[in-house]
């Protein structure tokens, strides 16, 4: 019942607010979910996570040119607490995964020498397919990750990475290099299965996220939420 609750939810007050929005969405705690801004949109199967304690903010500056996008690809996963700030461009490539925290942003949203001036210096940010940003990591302007990579928790990213590799640190450096021979299973693979296996995944990850929701406590989240909420 909370699922569908929270997929008619999602479907009225969050959709819309997409300039585009691919088949197959799925949002958990749709209500935590602030979305703001034009030319924000997303391909097929989006699953986001939010909650009351970690929201998800897509925002798009209205500002200036007006110029600023946030464009995400196939079978994108977003968790919760990820931010995404765009006055320039921000391009997500398919089956990419945001961890906890997440922060991409492709402006400085000051001038450096005018604090009175919003938005400052902007440059576009771009993510390749299936790269997999860890907890907390940070997304400076100007910034292109190649295919496959993995950004370590906490890692602060001012420069390009490359594809094919693992990066972590506070400024992110190449740690390692993936192996080449070894075969990569993308996002994209959940939406292969049978409509029954996939039932059957769709229902398994339904009761991990709301095994403890129910009607009467959504209405004492909404209106008097506590830590942990």
């Amino acid at each position: 019942m909370m699922a569908h609750f929270s997929q008619t939810w999602a479907r009225r007050f969050l959709a819309p607010s997409f300039d585009s929005i691919g088949p197959g969405y799925k949002f958990f705690g749709p209500w935590s979910v602030n979305i703001f801004g034009e030319n924000i949109t997303a391909g097929r199967n989006l699953h986001l996570l939010s909650a009351f304690h970690a929201p998800v903010a897509l925002c798009v500056w209205p500002g200036g040119s007006g110029k600023g996008e946030i464009r995400i690809g196939d079978h994108c996963l977003i968790c919760p607490g990820v931010r995404i700030s765009s006055a320039s461009s921000i391009r997500i490539g398919d089956n990419c995964m945001f961890a906890q925290g997440v922060y991409l942003t492709d402006a400085d949203w000051h001038d450096i020498y005018d604090r009175t001036l919003p938005v400052g210096a902007t440059a576009a940010i771009r993510i390749g397919n299936n790269v997999w940003i860890g907890d907390g990591a940070f997304v400076a302007k100007g910034v292109s990750i190649g295919d496959n990579s993995i950004i370590g928790a906490r890692a602060v990213v001012v420069d390009d990475i490359p594809a094919n590799c693992i990066a972590a640190g506070n400024p992110a450096k190449v740690r390692k290099q993936l192996d080449p021979d070894h075969a990569i299973k993308v996002r994209a693979s959940l939406f292969h299965l049978s409509p029954e296996e996939f039932t059957r995944w769709e229902a398994s990850m339904d009761k991990v996220f709301t095994a403890r929701n129910s009607w009467l406590g959504w209405l004492r989240a909404k209106f008097f939420p506590t830590l942990g909420d």
